[in-house]
């Protein structure tokens, strides 16, 4: 599935044999993910195969996929002598759409549906949909814990796919939100248990107790991913977050003759700028990174590197609606409560109430989610 995906993006970029040498090592990996089924699992790639071979102008090699194609069709009775409704094809669909980001988790939702009519019970086809629809209440802020939420399919994707990776820190994720955190934990621990040096499980290890309170443990998973993958801006993120947080804590608890707690602050904010500066380093349109580090500048009385850093924001191509309402919210707060300046905190409220009506405001439970 990767391999098919990244020989359309090595073909975007006129990069065709780059192309064939992923669809190659897709054939090759064919028999490892259907080994019961390889010519049906071939037929994505053959397809892909000889689409870039046409385009390519190797018309013997197109035709000769084409040809292998056209057979398994014909052996599986199908109507077209180059298309089959098949499950696999159906979740190979699926993979691809769920890569190409939140505007088509609605297609991907429909495609794993197609393909679960016809095997209901595969782990595979399971899992996918699974995942679909977490992300999917994610994308929309919906928390529910009825039938319609992700936390039955989830559940049962785990009890197909006990060992896999991906499914069972989302499954903790979701009964934290439906406030089974007792239950929530077991699993991270399990995850944790079997996959103690994946980023990903850490990850999701660190927001399941951030959120629940423990940002210390929190932190300990994040440093530890950030030593496995140290050039990821999203980590830094996080970890910042975690350093902010313990700072506003302290800050409530601290009083001006308490030396260490004074000393333990300005660390706290060290580490905050520290982490916050890598972010828009290594991700130079990652908006929120941005946000968070000028409001560091501001709660710091550094005004003029806040102003400094706002407008970088807004310079940033194709924002999102909620990205645009985000910055305008606090660029307008910080006009008014430090630049006394009215006029402009009105112009910043009046264009973060015009992103809210093509977007709605996130939920105090998605703001987290925002900042990730």
């Amino acid at each position: 599935q990767n391999y098919n995906l990244l020989a359309f993006v090595k073909f975007l970029n006129d990069k065709k044999e780059e192309a064939l040498e992923n669809l190659q090592k897709a054939e090759e990996a064919v028999p490892l993910e259907y080994p019961g089924d390889v010519e049906k699992g071939s037929l994505v790639t053959w397809g892909n195969c000889a689409w870039v071979h046409y385009h390519m102008g190797s018309l013997t090699e197109s035709q000769a996929y084409l040809e292998k194609v056209e057979s398994i069709c014909k052996q599986l009775g199908s109507e077209s002598p180059y298309k089959m409704e098949l499950p696999q094809i159906y979740c190979e669909k699926c993979w691809a759409l769920l890569k190409f980001g939140a505007s088509y988790y609605e297609k991907a939702k429909e495609s794993f549906e197609k393909a679960q009519e016809k095997e209901p019970e595969n782990s595979e086809f399971n899992l996918g949909h699974a995942i679909t629809i977490y992300r999917l209440e994610d994308y929309y802020a919906k928390k529910r814990s009825g039938k319609s939420s992700s936390l039955e399919p989830l559940r049962h994707a785990v009890k197909l796919n006990p060992n896999d990776i991906f499914v069972m820190p989302l499954l903790a994720l979701k009964l934290q939100d439906t406030n089974r955190v007792k239950e929530g934990k077991k699993y991270i621990e399990e995850v944790l248990g079997k996959y103690p040096d994946v980023p990903y499980v850490l990850r999701y290890a660190a927001k399941f107790y951030r959120r629940k309170g423990d940002v210390e443990i929190s932190l300990q998973h994040l440093k530890k991913a950030l030593s496995l993958t140290p050039n990821s801006g999203f980590l830094h993120h996080q970890i910042g977050i975690g350093y902010r947080t313990q700072y506003f804590a302290l800050k409530k608890k601290v009083s001006k003759g308490q030396f260490q707690s004074v000393l333990k602050l300005f660390e706290l904010v060290k580490l905050c700028f520290f982490h916050f500066q890598k972010v828009v380093e290594r991700k130079p349109k990652f908006v929120y990174a941005y946000i968070d580090l000028a409001n560091m500048y501001v709660e710091q009385q550094r005004l003029l590197e806040a102003d400094e850093t706002f407008p970088k924001v807004f310079a940033i191509s194709n924002l999102t609606a909620t990205e645009k309402q985000q910055l305008h919210f606090n660029y307008g707060r910080f006009q008014e409560r430090h630049r006394k300046s009215e006029v402009n905190a009105m112009k910043h409220g009046a264009k973060e109430k015009e992103n809210h009506r093509v977007f709605p405001p996130p939920t105090p439970n998605n703001k987290t989610a925002i900042m990730r």
